[in-house]
């Protein structure tokens, strides 16, 4: 009921506005092995443009998020985007670690020339190698071997010089130096004989006193040559270890050059080697005969972290080589770890140890200088992973950290390597709930991610857009090797494309669902021997994809033609009418009928709401019969307040009502019981209503029609059957064949309704009417009917009002 004069009763709508046919003269092929590939972005202007800007920007922050309503082959088509223009960008640096010789447990890192990383590895490697040959070679050449025995001889000279000469000095005192297990000792002789202890006893005083003067002195000089032999060994090894310098520089050092001559333009890696030369000299000893390390090395012990040579070696940790411009990487698993990089330990004498060869990169270390592509769903979901992509994007470094280390777990020992430079793109997927929730919910999102890419749902469908689309079939049905579509086949496929998008006037761009359907007709295919997909083969797994998904379909259907949910389908009658919900569950999308009744009396002019006063209405189906109050206001209290109860309900529903599109079907049950002229059953009604009783569109028309047609079909087809739907829902409408055919042959009938005085009178058969120049509506219309016995209540009800007016002024 519009405050518009009221237009004539709907008629149903011809068989050619029901579904949307491909028009196959657009179509010039015979089969899509004759049609070229599709580039999936070119559908997306808007998108492919926001992602051209991000990946040319180099600004700090400007990251992109890729949003659409599902994560699909579209987030291929972008990383194809990224990697067209990856290709012209210049490859980045290639990263190494190398050990820290002053500080192990800060590996040091450094930047190469890209490709040059692996080169520096093995240049490394085969100096170790190298040094394995020449550093004992020199150690056993006759030169070195004459000059450390000349040393050697030098300090046993200086030992057999003193003790000589104190022999001799003693031998003239005619005292004798014994060499004992705990040392040396001196006692009294004569002749070259040792005194016993009596014959010394017996000797005379003076001789005696003489003895002891003697070998007092004697004592003195000895302790003092045994003093002086530590001085002559340290002397001794001092020679030697400066002797194994020199030697070790002679042998290292061309060695040495030569790779500095490699590497003269990077002054990193030649401030490397001299850190190299200088612990190479220092730990010869690594090399040379076990003896003389041992003898080098006396008081000094290598790290049980590390193999001896192994400090020599290089962690390559990225390498560009064979590379051919910047990278595009996409992370599916984005743990913490796997983003950031790890340090690995590995158990030693029962000890968990690391080094710096154990360094290992993450997914930013081999994006970095190109693109690293995320699912953000994923990414939030690992503990510690969104947080610690921010605080490398906000820093330009990348830093390892472990969730143990952030969680002060344990002691092992770790190591802190040096943060590597961060230069990277950051592209994230999502859905557009989780990319309006990180805007809302996370200040720092804005800041790092500044980019939208918003991809679109859906193409619009025009003649021009046909044959683009059939590109697009050609090329999902090669991606995944199947066999050709044949021209019938396509144009089947892209009708089923606009079903999927919910609209006549769009392809929908979720190509994940076309190309599970072309995935399930080439098996039909298959199973028929044919070298080709026909359209029977799509329609075919159109209907096999409907099935498996139907069986709480077919369980609610069984419900109502057993009479157990009470619908009916034929006949008339009073505040009772058929309204059209949608169930989805699993992707699968299915209408179902619902019973909704209303009743009235005098009142206070409150329409009860059954459902939200059980709380199983939500919000928008609560505003829906609101709205119902306003109507009924506007268009019947112009001199009075409308008296007025009636109560609302969906019968036989246990779960909780959400949505609108039930208004109007609501607001005919309502005028019927009010007017109480009976309502068809045997028409469905779907649709919303504003305040001045104009129907509007709905979701899920498609659904909702197959839905009443499958259960009148079921109890079998009068011919009278049928569903309103608003107008502007028509342009929506992509049924199936079964539907359209039923329609074509007159026996079922969609009727598009543009206000309630439409619908009403459709499903009454009495005029709405509509107000005349006295301000009354027409004898024998609804909207008489219904004022009229608004007034009835209204007078009914007034010996009640004036009796609590009485009761108040008492």
């Amino acid at each position: 009921m519009s405050d518009q004069p009221s237009e004539p009763s709907p008629r149903p709508l011809p068989r050619d506005r029901l579904v949307r046919r491909c028009d196959l003269s657009a179509l010039a092929f015979e089969t899509t092995d004759e049609l070229a590939d599709l580039d999936l972005m070119v559908a997306q202007k808007r998108a492919g443009e926001a992602i051209a800007f991000g990946a040319e920007v180099e600004a700090p922050g400007f990251n992109l998020f890729v949003v659409s309503a599902a994560a699909d082959s579209t987030d291929e088509a972008v990383r194809a985007l990224l990697e067209q223009r990856a290709a012209s960008a210049a490859l980045p640096s290639d990263w190494v670690y190398v050990n820290n010789f002053a500080a192990p447990d800060r590996p040091v890192a450094i930047a190469l020339p890209p490709g040059r990383g692996p080169a520096f590895r093995d240049a490394m490697r085969g100096l170790v190698e190298d040094l394995k040959v020449a550093i004992p070679a020199a150690f056993e050449s006759d030169d070195y071997q004459a000059r450390r025995a000349a040393i050697e001889q030098a300090f046993n000279d200086k030992q057999e010089t003193a003790f000589k000469a104190l022999q001799d000095e003693a031998a003239a005192a005619n005292v004798a130096i014994i060499r004992t297990p705990f040392g040396f000792t001196l006692a009294p002789a004569k002749e070259g004989k040792m005194l016993r202890p009596d014959a010394f006893s017996a000797l005379p005083d003076a001789e005696r006193t003489a003895f002891e003067a003697a070998m007092h002195e004697l004592q003195g000089k000895l302790e003092g040559v045994l003093r002086s032999i530590p001085a002559w060994d340290k002397e001794r090894r001092t020679d030697l270890r400066a002797l194994n310098r020199e030697t070790a520089q002679n042998a290292v050092g061309h060695l040495i050059d030569e790779l500095r001559g490699l590497f003269e333009d990077l002054p990193k890696i030649l401030e490397h080697l001299d850190q190299v030369r200088a612990d190479l000299v220092e730990n010869v000893g690594l090399f040379i005969a076990p003896q003389l390390a041992q003898q080098d090395h006396e008081g000094e012990g290598e790290g049980a972290a590390i193999g001896p040579l192994d400090r020599y070696e290089v962690n390559l940790l990225v390498s560009r080589s064979g590379g051919d411009g910047a990278p595009v990487v996409e992370e599916l698993h984005p743990t913490l770890a796997n983003l950031l990089g790890r340090v690995e330990h590995t158990a030693r004498q029962g000890v968990l140890v690391t080094d710096f060869k154990l360094i290992k990169p993450g997914a930013l270390h081999r994006a970095n200088g190109g693109f690293l592509l995320l699912d953000a769903r994923a990414l939030l979901s690992e503990p510690f992973a969104w947080t610690a992509l921010k605080r490398a994007l906000k820093a330009g470094e990348i830093r390892i950290e472990s969730a143990v280390d952030l969680l002060s777990l344990t002691t092992t020992v770790s190591l802190e390597p040096d943060p590597i430079p961060l230069d990277v793109k950051v592209v994230l997927f999502g859905a557009r709930l989780l990319y309006y929730l990180l805007a809302e919910l996370d200040p720092e999102f804005s800041e790092h991610f500044k980019v939208l890419a918003d991809l679109d749902d859906a193409l619009d469908r025009s003649v021009e857009a046909e044959p683009t689309y059939a590109r697009l079939v050609a090329s999902l049905a090669r991606r995944r090797q199947l066999r050709p579509l044949e021209r019938e086949a396509v144009a089947r496929v892209i009708e089923r494309a606009s079903r999927l998008a919910g609209d006549a006037a769009k392809l929908t761009l979720l190509v994940e669902p076309v190309g599970d359907l072309l995935v399930e007709a080439d098996f039909c295919a298959k199973q028929r021997g044919a070298s080709t997909i026909a359209a029977a083969d799509v329609s075919r797994a159109i209907a096999q994809q409907i099935d498996r998904a139907s069986r709480l379909r077919q369980r609610m259907q069984e419900s109502v033609l057993r009479d157990i949910a009470l619908i009916d389908t034929s006949g008339a009658v009073v505040g009772q009418a058929n309204g059209l919900s949608v169930i989805e569950l699993g992707g699968f999308a299915f209408g179902r009928p619902s019973r909704i009744t209303a009743r009235v009396g005098p009142g206070s002019g409150r329409v009860v709401d059954i459902e939200r006063e059980v709380e199983l209405g939500g919000p928008l189906h609560s505003k829906g019969v609101l709205i119902l109050s306003g109507f009924l206001g506007g268009r019947y209290a112009l001199e009075a307040p409308i008296s007025l109860l009636a109560s609302l309900v969906f019968e036989q529903s246990y779960g909780g009502v959400e949505g609108d599109s039930a208004s109007s079907a609501e607001l005919y049950a309502l005028l019927s019981a009010i007017a109480d002229l009976p309502l068809r059953q045997d028409l469905a009604i779907t649709g919303s209503v504003n305040q001045h009783g104009a129907v509007q569109a709905i979701g899920g028309v498609n659904e909702k029609i197959e839905g009443f047609f499958e259960l009148c079909q079921a109890r079998g087809l009068t011919g009278t059957q049928g569903v309103l739907i608003p107008a502007s829902n028509v342009q929506h409408l992509m049924l199936r064949d079964e539907v359209v055919e039923a329609c074509g042959a007159g026996r079922f009938a969609i009727y598009p309704v543009a206000t309630i005085d439409e619908g009403i009178t459709l499903l009454t058969g009495v005029p709405a009417g509509e107000r005349g120049r006295d301000g009354r509506f027409p004898p024998d219309t609804v909207n008489r009917r219904v004022e009229d016995r608004l007034k009835r209540f209204a007078r009914a009800r007034r010996p009640f009002a004036r009796g609590h007016e009485e009761e108040a002024e008492e």
